[in-house]
């Protein structure tokens, strides 16, 4: 007698996840390294942006206030530039219907997450330097500065791939209105962002009159990636 088939366990059906997100950032990588349109988009976006702030400012420079809020302004609508990427490759492709059958939502957001969380870490920890140092402005407390931008870094990534999946399955051309749709979403993001930038900057803040600003950022973080991947199957599969 035939027995029936073994019901899969939940470590199984959790591998079974990790392995389909796996693969779908590991298809967005291998896109991204063949053609380097989103990255090189992004760093030409926020390159061009920091030329522009420096012939701007001149000689005279700027306050730490003002640098830490421009350099938010560059990383925001630079990354917002090339995270819309990551979905319309799949509406320019035809690939959409076959990611809904194959790949659990779950899956499938976890893997956009993450290649575009990769993308902003690559933006960041290049644009930051070397906005920095074209502006000729001083780190006084670097750890603190890494630290919000990391945590700046994940809210917005999160954010940003709900919004492109709905962009995408719109209009193919919805991407261009990521910029403008994010921005009201990421205040949360930027007000203490900016306060870190600054005081990472001159100096102000330390790690003790850092931490509600720290947990701000880190609990928008968490609140965000939690909503987008409750909601995901529900955008992605109506």
């Amino acid at each position: 007698m035939n027995e029936p088939p073994a019901t899969p366990t939940a470590t199984h059906r959790a591998r079974a996840w990790m392995r389909s997100a796996w693969a779908v950032f590991e298809k967005d990588a291998r896109l991204e390294l063949r053609s380097r349109f989103a990255l090189n988009l992004t760093l030409a976006f926020a390159g061009g942006t920091t030329v522009l702030v420096w012939l701007a400012l001149g000689r005279e420079g700027a306050s730490p206030t003002v640098l830490a809020a421009m350099l938010w302004m560059v990383l925001l609508f630079g990354a917002s530039v090339g995270l819309g990427r990551a979905f319309v490759y799949e509406a320019e492709g035809g690939t959409l219907l076959f990611l809904r059958l194959h790949a659990p939502a779950g899956a499938l957001y976890a893997g956009k997450l993450l290649f575009n969380l990769v993308l902003v870490a690559l933006l960041s920890a290049s644009t930051t330097p070397a906005f920095l140092l074209v502006l000729g402005q001083g780190v006084a407390n670097p750890g603190l500065l890494a630290s919000s931008l990391a945590l700046g870094a994940v809210g917005l990534a999160g954010a940003a791939t709900l919004l492109a999946s709905m962009l995408a399955r719109a209009d193919q051309r919805g991407a261009a209105l990521l910029p403008v749709l994010l921005f009201p979403l990421l205040a949360p993001v930027l007000l203490p962002g900016v306060r870190l930038t600054r005081g990472a900057l001159s100096g102000a803040f330390m790690w003790s009159t850092a931490q509600g600003d720290l947990t701000t950022l880190a609990l928008f973080a968490a609140t965000v990636i939690t909503a987008s991947a409750l909601l995901f199957e529900y955008v992605w599969t109506d």
